[in-house]
C-alpha cells in the first residue's frame, strides 16, 4: 500500500508527524455499515494528506490473551515465534507455520512516499527481517500447547502459503510456488524443492503474499498473486499476472488466470459440494487505499473461473475509481460484484471454512476471517479474528467476533491476527505476527 501522491517538502514533514499523531478524515459510518452483501459505499472521499492511523505494535504483556467468544476460551499453543504469518494443519496433527516477511523490493518504497510507507509498516511491526522459514509445532499430549517444535525448512524467500498433496509440500514463496517431498511424521525437510511455477515478483513485489490451495484431487493449485500498487499507479504493464488468482497444473506447472480484478486476494478456502454442484473456491481481498476512511470494503467472495472482479478500474461492481488512467469502462462494464463485503480497511486475510470445528455451534457453517487491522482508517477496523454464517452455501447474517481485544485501550496493537485454520481438533489456531503467537480457540 503506497501513497499516490508525490508529497512537497512541508508535507513530508506532516506526513512524518503522522506516524505518531495520525491525520486525515474520520469515518462517518461504522464498520457495520460497510460489511454484508449490500455495504454502504459513500463517495470517495480523497485528502491531500490520506489518513494514516497506526496501532504502533506493542505485543502482548505477560500472561495476557486476546478475548474469546462466549462458550470458548483461548490459550497459546505455541509462543516465541518469528513474525509467524501462515498456518496449517497437517493430516496427523502436526501443525505447520510460515514464519515470514516482505522481501527485498529496492523499487517499491523509492521516494518520499516510500520512505513515509516504510516508516508506517515498521511501526505497525511490519518492518523485521523474515525468518524465511516452516517451523513445524506438534502437541504430543494434547493438552493444547505445543510441547516440540522444529525447523521443517528453512531458506526459503518469504514464504507464506502451504499445501499438502500426496506426498509433496507446496509452499507458496513470494516469486515462486515450490514443492518439497514430505512424509508423514516428519519433523525436517533437507531435500532440495523443485520449483514448479514462477510467480510475478521482482523489484516492486508491492503485495509480496502469496498463498496457496489444492483442488478435491490434487491435481491444480490455486494461487493468490496480489497487485504491484495502491490502484496501478505504477502503470497497467507492472500488473500483467497480478490481482488474480491462478490455476496451476500440479505435476507439470502449467497455468493459467483463473479470475482477476482482484486487489490482493490472500486467504483461500472451499465450500462443500451441494446438489448438483462442485466444490466452491473463495477468497478474501483486500481492497483499495485512499479515498477515505469509509472505502472501500474488503471483501470476501466465491471465485468464479474467467471472472473480473474491477481492481483497478471499479470497486465493488461497477464503482469507478478516477483516479486510474486511461479509463476503461469496458472492463467496468463486466466487473463482477463480490458476494460479502467485510467492512472498510478490516485487512482481512485469513480464511477457513468451519466444517469439522468442535467450537460451539454458533460456528458450525461458515467462515473464520482473520482480520490484520487498519492503518488507513479512522477509528480502527480490524483487529480481531470474525466468523461469517453461511446458509446453502453462501453468506448469512451479520459477523460473528470470535477472537478480540488485539487493541489496547490506547490504541496500541497488542497483536494482529493473520492465518486461521482449524486444528485435528477442531479447535481454531490463529497466527498472530505482532504478539510472536499461535493462538488456540476451543470449546469452554
Amino acid at each position: 500500500m503506497v501513497f499516490q501522491r508525490i508529497f512537497s517538502t512541508s508535507l513530508v514533514a506532516v506526513a512524518a508527524a503522522s506516524l505518531v499523531a495520525g491525520c486525515g478524515e474520520t469515518a462517518k459510518l461504522t464498520v457495520l455499515d460497510g460489511t454484508g452483501a449490500t455495504p454502504t459505499l459513500p463517495e470517495p472521499n480523497p485528502t491531500l494528506i490520506p489518513t494514516v492511523n497506526i496501532a504502533p505494535a506493542q505485543g502482548w504483556p505477560a500472561g495476557a490473551t486476546p478475548k474469546a467468544a462466549a462458550g470458548t476460551k483461548v490459550q497459546a499453543f505455541a509462543s516465541g515465534l518469528d513474525h509467524p504469518r501462515w498456518v496449517m494443519t497437517l493430516p496427523n496433527g502436526d501443525v505447520l507455520v510460515a514464519e515470514s516477511n516482505a522481501p527485498p523490493k529496492p523499487e517499491d518504497g523509492k521516494g518520499i512516499k516510500g520512505w513515509v510507507m516504510k516508516k508506517v509498516m515498521a511501526r505497525a511491526g511490519a518492518g523485521v527481517p523474515s525468518a524465511n522459514r516452516i517451523t513445524l509445532l506438534r502437541d504430543t499430549d494434547g493438552d493444547g500447547v505445543a510441547d516440540q517444535r522444529s525447523v521443517l525448512l528453512a531458506g526459503l524467500n518469504s514464504p507464506f502459503g502451504m499445501a499438502l498433496v500426496g506426498n509433496r509440500l507446496f509452499v507458496a514463496n513470494s516469486d515462486a510456488v515450490v514443492g518439497f517431498p514430505y512424509k508423514t511424521g516428519d519433523t525436517q525437510i533437507s531435500a532440495p524443492g523443485t520449483p514448479l511455477v514462477a510467480l510475478p515478483a521482482g523489484p516492486i513485489n508491492h503485495h509480496w503474499t502469496k498463498n496457496v490451495i489444492a483442488s478435491a484431487d490434487g491435481s491444480k493449485l490455486y494461487v493468490t498473486v496480489g497487485s504491484n500498487s495502491n490502484v496501478a499507479e505504477n502503470g497497467i504493464e507492472a500488473e500483467t499476472g497480478r490481482a488474480a488468482v491462478w490455476e496451476v497444473d500440479a505435476q507439470t506447472g502449467a497455468h493459467r488466470v483463473f479470475a482477476s480484478g482482484l486487489r490482493n486476494p490472500n486467504g483461500m478456502a472451499w465450500t462443500p459440494a451441494s446438489a448438483g454442484s462442485a466444490p466452491t473456491l473463495w477468497t478474501v481481498v483486500n481492497e483499495r487505499d485512499e479515498i477515505g476512511s469509509d472505502l472501500v470494503p474488503d471483501y470476501m467472495t466465491s471465485v468464479r473461473d474467467g471472472a473480473f472482479y474491477g481492481w483497478p478500474y471499479s470497486y465493488y461492481g461497477q464503482h469507478v475509481d478516477v483516479r486510474v488512467k486511461p479509463p476503461a469502462p469496458e472492463m467496468v462494464a463486466k466487473a463482477t460484484v463480490p458476494d460479502y463485503a467485510l467492512g472498510p480497511h478490516t485487512a482481512s486475510l485469513g480464511l477457513a471454512w468451519s466444517a469439522g470445528t468442535t467450537l460451539p455451534a454458533v460456528f458450525a457453517q461458515g467462515m473464520f476471517i482473520g482480520q490484520h487491522g487498519s492503518w488507513n482508517r479512522k477509528p480502527h477496523s480490524g483487529y480481531k479474528v470474525v466468523f461469517v454464517p453461511f446458509q446453502n452455501g453462501k453468506p448469512a447474517g451479520a459477523p460473528v467476533d470470535v477472537l478480540t481485544g488485539f487493541l489496547s485501550d490506547d490504541g496500541k496493537a497488542l497483536g494482529r491476527p493473520v492465518g486461521v485454520a482449524l486444528d485435528k481438533t477442531g479447535a481454531l489456531l490463529v497466527a498472530d505476527d505482532v504478539g510472536n503467537v499461535i493462538w488456540r480457540v476451543s470449546a469452554q
